[in-house]
């Protein structure tokens, strides 16, 4: 099995090249360790190398894993990456410190009222269909404006945008078309690019890149 420090030190080391090609900052650039369906013994050495920001699928798997990962490790970031219902909003805005998957009205309400009655303020990103299939969840782009709209009339913080793109296509137009979206309105995060093509989000203007496989291994 190899060595999770040189994983996170390889993935870090292209993070940066990256930016450097696209005249960033890498450190404008969070990397978002995707642990989900991982225990935490696997998750651990990743934490001792110095990884602090991670991402999950699941409230219910989160709330049996981390808290005593995070009573253990200072400063453990953790976002939600994974779809959200609704009825699950209150868990999630105690748990997480960043929800990528916000993408529909009920949702906004939800998470607005959790929020209000947890005195907690938890940043959002709107989650976009970038490529309109119709199995994702995600936001369709035509109305993506009202949900922006939406979510800022109920006051919950939002970070940006967030998308997917289709298996097996050439990411990068996806990329693109999500940057135009979010600086249209007005926001700056973008939430996009995963083991296989992080690289061009990068490029391409990504905030926080979703790093699953390529630090813990196929599941």
């Amino acid at each position: 099995m190899s060595d999770p420090a040189k994983l996170l030190a390889d993935i870090r080391a292209r993070i940066d090249r990256a930016a450097r090609l696209a005249n960033r900052r890498a450190d404008s650039i969070t990397l978002v360790a995707v642990s989900k369906t991982h225990p935490a013994e696997a998750i651990v050495p990743l934490i001792k190398a110095g990884q602090r920001v991670f991402g999950e699928n699941r409230v219910q798997e989160s709330a049996e894993k981390w808290p005593a990962l995070r009573e253990a490790h200072e400063g453990i970031e953790l976002h939600l990456v994974g779809q959200l219902q609704s009825n699950k909003a209150d868990d999630a805005v105690a748990l997480f410190d960043c929800i990528h998957s916000l993408d529909r009205p009920s949702l906004v309400t939800a998470l607005a009222r959790a929020m209000d009655k947890a005195g907690r303020q938890v940043p959002c990103f709107i989650q976009v269909n970038i490529g309109a299939e119709g199995q994702k969840g995600g936001c369709a782009i035509a109305e993506t404006p009202a949900l922006i709209a939406e979510a800022r009339a109920a006051g919950v913080p939002l970070a940006g945008l967030m998308c997917v793109p289709p298996l097996g296509t050439e990411p990068a137009p996806f990329f693109a078309l999500l940057d135009k979206i979010a600086t249209s309105e007005g926001l700056t995060g973008l939430s996009m690019g995963m083991s296989d093509d992080f690289e061009t989000a990068i490029m391409l203007g990504a905030t926080h890149v979703r790093v699953g496989s390529a630090l813990f291994g196929a599941r």
